[in-house]
């Protein structure tokens, strides 16, 4: 860990980037398109360096300039991909081609990891996923007895970190740093860091810091380098200033190099941080009078059915959080809450925005929302520590790219029927969370028989805790896995350890389903359909939950996505200029 005498030095951004050196170990701040500090990215990809380790619970665009500027050797990392703009491209090619070293770490152990980097002890316990095949010989694992215990726990050696770039809402003159919002890992590893360079939206006069809501103030002394860079995350947001432009992030994604990005023009920079101020109320008006919804008449899609299916599955006393890049999870969470769950507790932007208030499925809005309504902002491995580890969490509804009979599920790795491997984004924290939650909970849009296999390439996570009594013995809340696709819903046998179809969605047959399934499928004695959603129900969802229809990004195929994507940020932007003149 870095030792600083307290006298930050303010500097250009040139100057700020200077700092990182060919072969430094680089961790990033900011969380999945917040807060990221893409100005100093970019300005330090200009630089050409070289051979860095990338250390991050997330790589996304901030790993895809650095790989596009060739200046990645390895990875270290949980996740990696373009949220809902897609897979990230570079990080497939160079995993999938050899080109740069890689180490795929599961969520509690990563963080665990940078907790004893910032504690200066050698290692830290964490509880071993034990439906995942991640583990491997960095963690060393070890007994563990008695009651509410897991089975085994493990020891995450320390990830020191030669430098940690971040973007933060404000220093003060002194070089003290505030930030707000979702954290990410902002408040855990700049303490595992040897130098911390931070890019801020202004600077204000000593004494001034902490009025931004719940925000959390990074001492100076651990603070190296501070440049102030308004914009500096555009077109990620830095809320209260500015929400993410999802349009400049999907037009420069679509860019031979991907990713080029620069300051936002005058009216653009206008509209992203005025629609940063607008209320849930003003929002809510602006919906009221925004028709693009079809008429609650028509009879439910099927990614309605299964979006009531997940929302009756949460009731008052649920705990839900979101992962990443689950539209359709989110939006029967802010259904739920809607139609018959008010005090359904929601947790959002990777666990930093916690108990979020009712609102409408949005992109950039839905953050801004988000963050003024939660009761609680804090980092991803706070809620982890809080309610994660102690089983408090009813479900994270996730979604998988492979998934076999047994329950395993795989979003590292396939191989192709031509066998050609393709690369996944990762699990994220799902091999931690498929035990620690209530319910194992897992979606698929469009099964297949080359989704739904026998047995799956790799297993990123699956539950090895089914039974009442071994979770209770564990610590944990005793209760089941499920699977709901675009075809059917599936109940988990616990004598078998397989998956049962129970139903099937209406038009759809049995032989339609095991026509999609790699495998022989298992049906109940009576296959039952789904339920639908009803005409009222339906209408909520059309027009006050999802209006502009999001959660079809999830069932489009690949060449599609860009034109939903487009016409839903068309409409977020549509919705915003209503809600702006109607002030």
């Amino acid at each position: 860990m870095g030792m600083s005498s307290g006298a930050v030095t303010f500097v250009g951004l040139d100057d700020l980037v200077s700092r990182v050196s060919d072969g430094d170990r680089v961790g990033v701040g900011g969380a999945l398109l917040t807060r990221l500090p893409l100005a100093a990215l970019h300005t330090l990809a200009a630089r050409g360096p070289r051979d860095l380790t990338y250390v991050s619970w997330g790589g996304g665009i901030p790993l895809e300039i650095l790989i596009g500027a060739n200046a990645v050797k390895k990875v270290v990392f949980c996740f990696s991909s373009l949220d809902v703009f897609g897979l990230a491209p570079l990080f497939r090619a160079a995993l999938e081609n050899d080109l740069i070293e890689y180490e795929e770490w599961p969520a509690f152990a990563f963080t665990s990891a940078l907790e004893a980097a910032k504690q200066n002890l050698p290692a830290m316990p964490f509880r071993l996923p034990g439906g995942s095949d991640l583990v491997d010989g960095r963690l060393r694992v070890l007994p563990a007895s008695g009651t509410r215990v897991p089975s085994e726990i493990a020891l995450a050696p320390r990830i020191d970190l030669d430098v940690y770039l971040m973007h933060a809402q404000r220093a003060d003159e002194l070089g003290n740093v505030e930030f707000t919002g979702a954290r990410g890992m902002d408040a855990l590893a700049p303490f595992a860091a040897q130098r911390v360079l931070v890019t801020v939206e202004e600077v204000v006069p000593a004494g001034s810091l902490g009025q931004l809501k719940q925000s959390f103030v990074l001492p100076r002394h651990f603070v190296d380098q501070v440049a102030v860079v308004p914009h500096g995350a555009y077109p990620t947001s830095c809320l209260p200033y500015y929400i993410a432009d999802f349009g400049a992030i999907a037009t420069s994604i679509e860019q031979s190099p991907p990713l080029a990005m620069t300051a936002p023009a005058t009216v653009t920079a206008t509209r992203i941080d005025d629609a940063a101020s607008l209320s849930h109320r003003e929002v809510r008006e602006a919906v009221r009078h925004f028709k693009t919804a079809p008429s609650s008449a028509a009879p439910p899609s099927v990614d309605e059915v299964m979006v009531w299916w997940l929302a009756q599955r949460l009731d008052d006393s649920s705990v839900a959080s979101a992962g990443a890049v689950s539209p359709l999870a989110v939006t029967a969470y802010l259904l739920a809450k809607a139609i018959h769950a008010p005090n359904l507790l929601i947790m959002m932007t990777s666990g930093g925005l916690v108990d979020i208030a009712s609102r409408p499925m949005l992109l950039g809005l839905g953050e801004s929302l988000d963050t003024q309504s939660a009761a609680v902002l804090c980092g991803g491995e706070d809620t982890y520590r809080w309610y994660y580890q102690q089983g408090r969490v009813s479900c994270e509804v996730v979604t998988v790219a492979q998934l076999d009979r047994r329950g395993r599920t795989n979003n590292i790795e396939v191989v192709s029927p031509r066998g050609r491997r393709v690369r996944l984004p990762g699990q994220g924290g799902m091999a931690d969370v498929a035990d620690l939650h209530r319910d194992f909970v897992l979606y698929q849009t469009r099964q297949s028989p080359l989704s739904f296999v026998e047995s799956v390439d790799r297993v990123s996570a699956s539950r090895s805790l089914h039974l009442s009594d071994e979770r209770e013995q564990a610590g944990l809340v005793p209760g089941e896995t499920a699977l709901i696709t675009n075809l059917g819903v599936f109940d988990f046998d616990l004598l078998s350890r397989e998956f049962v179809l129970v139903s099937t969605h209406p038009g759809v047959t049995v032989g339609d389903v095991q026509d999609a399934t790699g495998f022989e499928l298992t049906t109940a004695r009576h296959v039952r359909v789904t339920e639908t959603p009803p005409p009222d129900v339906l209408r909520v969802l059309r027009e006050e939950v999802d209006p502009l229809g999001i959660r079809r990004l999830e069932f489009v195929a690949a060449q599609d996505r860009h034109r939903v994507l487009e016409e839903c940020i068309a409409a977020e932007r549509a919705l915003i200029e209503r809600a702006l003149s109607a002030r």
